[in-house]
């Protein structure tokens, strides 16, 4: 009987020492970027490659999903890149660009959307709360031509029937109960190997 109690024992130890769920890892690094202080300004930059970012107290809404990854080791700034290098009449023409470009490739939802398409998976658009789970980056249409993304987190709207959003539409990187508040045009998962 001791030596089944120790057992017990060292297993329940042993499930608290699990690594989280991509998923999980990816909402919890979202959440994390709501606590600092970002003005949403979109300016073309020159930056880093690999690992660039713009100013860390500036982005738009697809540095929030840049970021996110980043945080796990994961740089969609070189992934679309090295993608579009090899495979650019695939990506959208919306821009005017005769080839890829390292510095703002990465931060244009449309470009996103293709890379997650190509590279991830792609999740049914519904009207169902519970289609939508944390991890999975979402993508609207906010009219015309004027596209957004966010990341689905683990925290639930205020009546528990949602998940929340963490994304930046102007007021800074924030956790919302929005899903549902502009016409989805995109439902990914994408999850990476994390070294």
């Amino acid at each position: 009987m001791k030596k089944l109690a120790v057992l017990v024992l060292h297993l329940s130890a042993s499930a608290f020492c699990l690594p989280l769920e991509f998923s999980t890892q990816l909402s919890n690094a979202a959440i994390s970027l709501t606590k600092q202080m970002v003005t949403y300004d979109g300016a073309y930059c020159v930056i880093a490659y690999p690992g660039g970012d713009v100013a860390p107290n500036k982005g738009v809404c697809t540095d929030v999903v840049i970021r996110a990854y980043r945080t796990l080791g994961i740089d969609l700034q070189q992934l679309v890149h090295e993608d579009m290098k090899t495979n650019f009449a695939l990506y959208p023409k919306l821009w005017g660009l005769k080839q890829p470009d390292k510095n703002i490739d990465h931060r244009r939802v449309p470009n996103l959307m293709k890379f997650f398409e190509r590279h991830g998976q792609t999740k049914p658009i519904t009207n169902q709360p519970n289609d939508y789970q944390p991890g999975d980056i979402v993508c609207w249409n906010l009219g015309g031509n004027i596209t957004h993304i966010g990341i689905v987190v683990q925290p639930k709207s205020t009546d528990g029937k949602r998940h929340q959003i963490v994304h930046n539409i102007g007021a800074g990187q924030v956790m919302e109960d929005m899903l549902f508040n502009y016409k989805i045009i995109g439902h990914y998962k994408y999850e990476k190997t994390i070294n």
